[in-house]
C-alpha cells in the first residue's frame, strides 16, 4: 500500500508531499485511509517553529483526521473495514485524569501524524465518527473539539451558568456550541464586530469587543449584575488571564486551554484568585473516553462544527499560513 505524505526533516515550511510505502500494520492496529485533516496552533508550533518538546525527525505532522478503516490487524474487534472513525489526540490516554504515560504520545509528534493519505494506528484510539458530519467537519473534532468538551465538562457547565468564551477560533466555537447544549448563557469576546455578529448567529447571548473594551471584565460584571461568570474558557493565556480572573464569580472556574496571546502573564492577580476562591484548571485536549463522549453528544444534538476554509492536500502550507493570519472563524481544514 502506498501513502502520499508530507514528511518533514526539521522545523520550517512544509515541502511537497512524497509517495512512499505505508507502514505495515501489526496486531491490534488498523490501516486508515485519511479523508481530511485540520490545522491546529499546535501544528504550527511543531512544524514551523519546532517549539514543542519531544519532537523527533523526520516526521509526518498533524494530529487531527477523519478516516475510513481499510485494513484490520489481528485481534481488532472494536472496528471493521469501512467504518468511519477519528483517532484520539492522545492514543495512550484511555480515561480519567491525565498521567505522564497517557500524555506521552501524540500523532504527529512522537509518531507519524495525519498529513498523509494512509496511516496505521492502534484500534484502541479510534472513535466512531458522528454519522451526520462530513469528513471535513469530522476532521476538526480530535483536538479543538475535545479541548472545548473537556473544558466545559471540568467546569461542570449547566443550565443557568454564565460562560465567557474568548475568541472565535476552533476551540472557542466548539465551546460555544457545547455550552449552549448544556443550557448556559454565553458571553463571547472578539476584536471583530463581524465575527461577534456571526457568533451571535451561532447562539452567543452577549458579545464584547475587547478592542474597544480592553478591561472587558467590567463588561462581564455588567452583564452578570456584578456577580461574575461561572466559568471562563481562556484560550489567550498571557494577555487574557488577568481579565479572566477578574471576570469570574466567587467560587468560579477558569479553564486554561491555550496561550495564543502569550505564554506568561505579566500581571497575574493572585490575590483576586485567593479572595474569590477561584478554581483554575489547565487542560490539554482529553482522553479517548472524552472523545467518545463528545462524539455521542454531537450526534444526539446534531451539532455541526464551524469550518472557515477548506484547502486541497497540495496546499497544506497555505492552510497553516491562513491559520496564522488569525482571520479565520472556526476551523481550517485540508482534504486528501
Amino acid at each position: 500500500m502506498q501513502s502520499v505524505a508530507y514528511v518533514i526533516d526539521k522545523p520550517g515550511r512544509l515541502s511537497k508531499p512524497i509517495t512512499r510505502a505505508a507502514a505495515g500494520r501489526r496486531a491490534g492496529e488498523v490501516l486508515l485511509r485519511i479523508h481530511a485533516t485540520s490545522v491546529n496552533y499546535k501544528d504550527y508550533l511543531g512544524v514551523v517553529t519546532g517549539e514543542l518538546p519531544d519532537l523527533t525527525w523526520p516526521r509526518v505532522p498533524f494530529a487531527d483526521a477523519s478516516a475510513e478503516v481499510v485494513e484490520v490487524g489481528d485481534g481488532v474487534a472494536n472496528v471493521s473495514i469501512g467504518d468511519r472513525v477519528i483517532p484520539s489526540f492522545f492514543p495512550k490516554w484511555q480515561a480519567g485524569d491525565p498521567t505522564a504515560d497517557g500524555l506521552s504520545l501524540i500523532h504527529g509528534d512522537q509518531v507519524d501524524g495525519m498529513l498523509q493519505t494512509h496511516v496505521c494506528v492502534s484500534s484502541a484510539c479510534l472513535v466512531p465518527t458522528p454519522a451526520h458530519l462530513s469528513d471535513v467537519e469530522a476532521a476538526t473534532l480530535g483536538c479543538a473539539g475535545v479541548t472545548a468538551w473537556r473544558a466545559c465538562s471540568k467546569a461542570s457547565v449547566k443550565p443557568g451558568h454564565t460562560v465567557v468564551i474568548q475568541g472565535t477560533g476552533g476551540v472557542s466555537l466548539f465551546a460555544l456550541g457545547f455550552a449552549k447544549m448544556a443550557g448556559a448563557t454565553v458571553v463571547l469576546t472578539s476584536s471583530s464586530d463581524a465575527k461577534l455578529e456571526r457568533g451571535r448567529a451561532l447562539g452567543a447571548d452577549h458579545t464584547i469587543n475587547y478592542g474597544r473594551i480592553p478591561e472587558w471584565s467590567t463588561a462581564v460584571s455588567d452583564i452578570t449584575d456584578g456577580r461574575g461568570a461561572d466559568a471562563i474558557i481562556d484560550v489567550g493565556g498571557g494577555h487574557t488571564l488577568a481579565q479572566s480572573v477578574r471576570s469570574a464569580r466567587i467560587g468560579g472556574h477558569i479553564a486554561c486551554v491555550g496561550f495564543v496571546s502569550g505564554r506568561e502573564s505579566a500581571e497575574f492577580p493572585n490575590v483576586v484568585v485567593m479572595a474569590k476562591n477561584i478554581t483554575m484548571v489547565g487542560s490539554t485536549v482529553g482522553s479517548i473516553d472524552d472523545t467518545a463522549d463528545m462524539c455521542r453528544a454531537i450526534d444526539v444534538h446534531k451539532f455541526r462544527p464551524s469550518v472557515d476554509r477548506v484547502f486541497p492536500f497540495g496546499e497544506a502550507q497555505e492552510a497553516v499560513d491562513h491559520l496564522l493570519t488569525q482571520g479565520h472563524f472556526g476551523k481550517v481544514s485540508i482534504t486528501m
